[in-house]
């Protein structure tokens, strides 16, 4: 019974402590998506987009004019003083709603843009943070190595001296000591760098600590792969950016047609009228003024640009269908290869649990044998270092493993 306690305590200290991790990790994304300058700049080009529908559904501004005669016409009522005018064009019925509808579907485009930026975004601090894990932990497996090849070095020296070993042992455990310290010398400069890396993801400072867990949970997809497949053609955020794009080119096809067709103006005149020199008609006409409504109409007779027009809004939708199709291929092709580095980090996990635990078995074997005959000095450090290789490589594979998740997270719009 306490046996079962105890597994059952373990367990939930494991389930607590990936539970915290996670959290972190998703504290960190939440700073990127709230400080990443580069998402700041797609979310500012989405909302200026976004401005753009106003301006193409309204009318075009009224035309006002004034004009004052330099010399003044005789009338039969007075002679003309000034004349002012207003007009307002009318496009073709339907030409703004169709113009807006371009805007709306380049804006959707536009946010779909910023979408996929940022789902790219959490990929690179992901990733990044499983970077910045996995060197945090070689450095912990190497100190630790470290620590015990000192301890064969110690062993080594009471073999020496009651002459069971020759001093080329201890030798050999100083030139492992030294390879080590080269190697956890290299983790530590790679650490920084990939630091800075991750800080600049969050626009943060470059020496901010990156809080890892001691050991990284395991992420795993969710869904098969014919799902997953499926996903991508539709919710990757650059396919359907290009979706909102073609639609964009299908509605500039009507606006197209639309601006072909006749526009119309309305307008008023008023022109002012001073006195007659003929006091007989000046004091017979109440009227000082004129006003004139006026009717306009373009006629737009030269078809070469507007059938130009519309032929270059097909060629840009058909433009936009194959460049849909080639994204669609080429997102097909990076699934494939992230699908197969996933089955390949599974794999590598199980070997390398298996291989540690025979390695360090052997370990224990072979100490065993030497601290006996003082035999074999060079196996115990030849399966020592296949120990740490077989740590290290194991903490590569579950990072890999999670980036690659990551990876086809980002594909499928996640």
């Amino acid at each position: 019974m306490k046996m079962i306690l105890k597994c059952l305590t373990i367990i939930l200290l494991l389930s607590v402590a990936k539970t915290q991790a996670q959290t972190e990790l998703t504290n960190y994304l939440k700073m990127g998506a709230e400080n990443n300058p580069g998402l700041k700049s797609k979310f500012a080009e989405y909302n200026a987009e976004l401005k753009k529908i106003p301006q193409v559904g309204t009318l075009p501004d009224p035309s006002f004019s004034f004009g004052i005669f330099i010399f003044p016409m005789e009338t039969v009522v007075g002679p003309q003083i000034a004349m002012l005018g207003i007009s307002q064009m009318f496009p073709w019925f339907g030409t703004l709603n169709a113009s807006e509808n371009v805007a709306v579907q380049m804006a959707k485009a536009k946010y779909e843009e910023f979408e996929d930026a940022k789902s790219k975004l959490f990929f690179e601090i992901k990733s990044a943070y499983y970077e910045v894990y996995f060197i945090k932990k070689g450095i912990s497996i190497t100190n630790e190595n470290i620590g015990i090849l000192n301890t064969f070095r110690q062993l080594a020296l009471v073999k020496v001296q009651v002459g069971k070993a020759s001093v080329v042992d201890e030798l050999m455990v100083e030139m492992e000591i030294n390879e080590l310290k080269n190697q956890l010398a290299y983790l530590t400069d790679n650490k920084y760098a990939l630091e800075v890396k991750f800080n600049n993801l969050l626009n943060s400072p470059d020496n901010s600590p990156v809080i890892v867990p001691d050991s990284l949970w395991s992420d795993s997809l969710s869904f098969s792969k014919e799902e997953l497949l499926d996903s991508i053609s539709t919710q990757n955020h650059q396919i359907k950016e290009l979706e909102y794009k073609m639609q964009s080119r299908q509605k500039q096809e009507v606006v197209t047609k639309k601006l072909g067709m006749p526009q119309f103006t309305i307008g008023l005149d008023y022109t002012v009228i001073g006195k007659s020199s003929n006091p007989d008609i000046g004091s017979q006409s109440m009227r000082n003024t004129q006003i004139l409504p006026t009717i306009g109409l373009s006629i737009p007779i030269y078809r070469k640009k507007y059938t130009a027009m519309r032929k270059e809004a097909t060629l840009n939708f058909e433009a936009t269908q194959f460049e849909k199709e080639e994204e669609q291929n080429q997102l097909t092709t990076s699934f494939e290869n992230s699908f197969k580095e996933y089955k390949d980090a599974e794999r590598r996990i199980k070997l390398y649990k298996e291989q540690l635990k025979l390695a360090q078995k052997s370990l224990s074997l072979l100490l065993t044998s030497y601290s006996t005959d003082g035999n074999n000095f060079e196996e115990v450090l030849r399966m020592e270092r296949k120990v740490l290789e077989y740590a290290l490589e194991l903490d590569k594979a579950k990072a890999d493993k999670n980036a690659t998740v990551a990876f086809i997270n980002y594909l499928t719009g996640k």
